[in-house]
């Protein structure tokens, strides 16, 4: 549940520092002051779309960060370790920063995190119910994503979309195969002619390079042997030869070591140098026997080559290329073998289209489960909102062959009272029944949703009276297993909670900013009966706010 909320420079919220308790929990105050701000607060927090104009006027940034409980083996705290940010034991922390620029940052547990990965963490905290949530309903992808959501259907339509997605792509394909069928059949044509002439060259990686190597060698080969001949003579058998010097010099150099040592590290390098000589000559001697002459070879390398060198004119590419060039001829003629196989493309697509009709059957039973379940409750809780006799059924509407989100639309039919037929949502239901059917929808979801924490930022307009407390007694006890958050304006409903905040607008200057404060005891007396009686206040306006706090603390006192 969230735990702390904490809001610096947020549009006119100065500072705020707020914690929150279990239960049920109204905001009330003045209009304008500021109550429905809270839950925008929170909504960034939570991945909401940032705007400059978030930042309070005069400020450099605004930030919040709001701190929730992370149970050990919880969803929350798996996602956080998958996700390399989890952070303290039992606790997840979200902060959210927008510079006067509209640039924002976003962190989970002092990480820098996505706007995905807050969404995402989102996503087991909190479900906000705004103040246009009944309009929603009015949207089949809202319909749709309420109900998949009440009867655990997400990962089922998550596979349906995928399995439709393919199922797409391969009957493209195969049409695209069937315009084309012309064009294709004579590109394949020209591929299979140039890997069967490129298949025949067997020209292997690397192979150009040793070719070119072995052709300097062999096309230059008597003149390599007579240069190593050359260089024996020099060194170790011609007159004159340098070795026979090098031991002339180092046995004169020798005798005169007797007269000047300095001359000793002159001797050991002539000596090294002799025996490098040497061991050059013997190398020379080995390297002139293993040059080949061999004219044959020779001409079997340039004939090599110059098939090599016609291909790679052919195709336009160097010859180091042509291994290359023959892969994706290859790669391009199976791409074609598949795309020209129209029996074989059609099986592919017959596949798909029943795996998507398997798995999109799999989500429609889900679907029809979910919706008489659901149509039982929303009906049921009708009953004590002002409408009795009213029926809401949940319909799932065939789609010819389907699409993405399965083989049905979701339909919303309500009768607002007996003996009417149920009809769509939007032509039955006039603007106060048709916030009330949507207050019974969210409070009968939210209750089977797994989220902790619930806000309905004023859901609740447009009614009053009777149901106005019946709706505070649905809210207080939705509260009872999870934290309910209300913004409310009606005194019946701020009655039933178990705390009470207030929200005021203040004038500092030319500053406008809000304040919160708990409200307890005569506080919260007051409050109600400002709620209850307007600009003026009366002893019997204020009689009524306590008789309502105290009928409600004595309801509860039974279990009610």
């Amino acid at each position: 549940m969230l735990r702390h909320l904490s809001i610096r420079d947020f549009v006119i919220v100065d500072r705020a520092e707020l914690d929150f308790a279990a239960g049920f929990t109204v905001l009330t105050g003045e209009t304008g002051a500021g109550k429905s701000i809270l839950v925008d607060a929170l909504g960034l927090v939570l991945g909401e779309r940032a705007e400059a104009g978030m930042v309070r006027q005069g400020a450099e940034r605004a930030e919040v960060s709001a701190a929730f409980d992370a149970p050990p083996g919880s969803a929350l705290a798996r996602w956080l370790a998958e996700a390399e940010l989890a952070g303290d034991d039992g606790e997840c922390l979200l902060r959210r920063v927008i510079d006067a620029g509209g640039r924002a940052r976003a962190f989970v547990n002092g990480r820098p995190a996505t706007l995905q990965q807050l969404k995402e963490a989102a996503e087991h905290l909190v479900d906000i119910h705004g103040q246009h949530a009944h309009q929603s309903l009015l949207r089949a992808a809202a319909r749709r994503a309420l109900l998949d959501g009440y009867g655990g259907a997400g990962e089922a339509a998550g596979r349906v979309a995928a399995a439709w997605r393919r199922w797409s792509e391969l009957r493209t394909l195969r049409e695209n195969a069937q315009t084309n069928a012309a064009v294709f059949a004579a590109e394949r044509e020209q591929l299979e002619w140039q890997v069967r002439e490129l298949e025949a060259l067997r020209l292997a990686p690397g192979e150009w390079e040793s070719l070119a190597a072995e052709h300097a060698r062999l096309a230059h080969s008597r003149a390599l042997i007579e240069g190593a001949q050359f260089a024996v003579e020099t060194v170790s058998e011609g007159d004159g030869a340098a070795l026979a010097q090098l031991a002339a010099v180092g046995s004169r150099l020798r005798h005169l070591l007797e007269h000047d040592v300095r001359l000793r590290e002159i001797v050991e390098v002539l000596e090294s140098a002799q025996a490098q000589a040497q061991e050059a000559a013997y190398m020379l001697r080995d390297y002139a026997e293993r040059v080949d002459v061999d004219p044959q070879r020779l001409a079997e390398v340039e004939a090599r080559l110059d098939a090599v060198h016609s291909a790679a004119r052919k195709y336009r590419c160097i010859p180091e290329e042509l291994p290359a060039r023959l892969a994706a001829a290859r790669e391009r003629l199976a791409a074609l073998g598949d795309s020209g196989d129209l029996t074989a493309l059609a099986e592919r697509e017959a596949a798909a289209r029943a795996d998507y009709e398997a798995e999109a059957k799999k989500l429609t039973a889900l679907r029809r489960k979910a919706a008489k379940l659901l149509s039982g409750k929303v009906t049921e809780a009708m009953q004590t909102l002002a409408m009795a006799g009213g029926t809401f059924v949940a319909e799932l509407v065939p789609v010819t062959d389907g699409s993405a989100h399965g083989l049905e639309q979701v339909e919303f039919l309500v009768s607002a009272h007996a003996g009417t037929a149920p009809g769509p949502l939007a032509k039955v239901a006039s603007g106060g029944e048709l916030s009330r059917v949507s207050l019974a929808i969210q409070t009968v979801a939210s209750a089977a949703a797994q989220v902790p924490t619930l806000v309905f930022d004023e859901v609740d307009a447009g009614i009053g009276g009777r149901v106005a407390e019946i709706v505070g007694r649905m809210l207080h006890a939705l509260g009872a297993g999870r934290q309910v958050l209300c913004v409310t304006h009606l005194p019946q409903v701020a009655a039933c909670a178990d705390q009470q905040w207030q929200v005021a607008k203040a004038v500092r200057g030319e500053r406008v900013s809000s304040t919160v404060s708990v409200l307890e005891g005569e506080a919260r007396v007051e409050e109600i009966a400002r709620m209850l009686g307007g600009v003026k206040i009366t002893d019997t306006t204020r009689r009524h706010a306590a008789e309502m706090l105290g009928g409600r603390k004595a309801a509860r006192a039974k279990g009610n």
